[in-house]
């Protein structure tokens, strides 16, 4: 079901802040938002929803315990009753395959899983800057890193490289990626 939504972002992250009181995976989830929102501009899909969808992603991760079993599957059950689109959760659900027992199809699904992730491997490219901060982040370094498979080693490559799948070069991607948290970097503490 394609339904808009009636959450607004402020009810969004009183939900968020609610069930996640890790500031660092807050963190996350506001630059998630920031690339599904710039991802969604790119692609000519709803830029509201899909920003949900990343800012919430992780709403169920200390429930869970972040265990990759059920990470993603309990997200609905924390989402329903604030009138969270179905989509919305359905991407949210599919953003860890193990849990939702699926393969991504949808072109939603694919880049809520590579825009939550490529975060991770910004966020880790900029701490090993001199200055550790966002503004002075290459694209090009967050490419290079892909390749270091011991850098942020527990950032999933292959889910970044769904950005193809979905139309984007892993350098556009980078690119998108690292423009899309560069205005929240004081909020990312980058």
């Amino acid at each position: 079901m394609n339904t808009p939504s009636t959450t607004t972002r402020e009810d969004a992250l009183k939900l968020l802040r609610q069930h996640v009181k890790s500031e660092p995976m807050i963190r996350h989830c506001l630059a998630s938002e920031a690339v599904l929102r710039a991802l969604a501009r790119r692609l000519g899909e709803d830029e509201e929803k899909w920003a949900l969808a990343g800012l919430l992603h992780d709403v169920d991760v200390e429930l869970t315990n972040a265990d990759p079993a059920v990470h993603g599957a309990k997200a609905g059950e924390l989402l329903r009753p604030s009138g969270v689109p179905e989509d919305v959760i359905e991407a949210i659900r599919m953003h860890n395959e193990r849990s939702a027992g699926a393969k991504r199809s949808d072109r939603f699904h694919k880049a809520l899983a590579a825009g939550e992730t490529i975060t991770g491997l910004v966020m880790a490219t900029t701490l090993v800057y001199p200055d550790k901060k966002l503004a002075s982040v290459k694209p090009s370094s967050v490419v290079k890193r892909m390749k270091e498979k011991l850098f942020a080693a527990k950032v999933d490559r292959d889910v970044i490289r769904e950005c193809e799948a979905i139309g984007i070069p892993l350098a556009d991607f980078a690119q998108l990626a690292v423009d899309a948290m560069r205005p929240i970097a004081a909020e990312l503490g980058l």
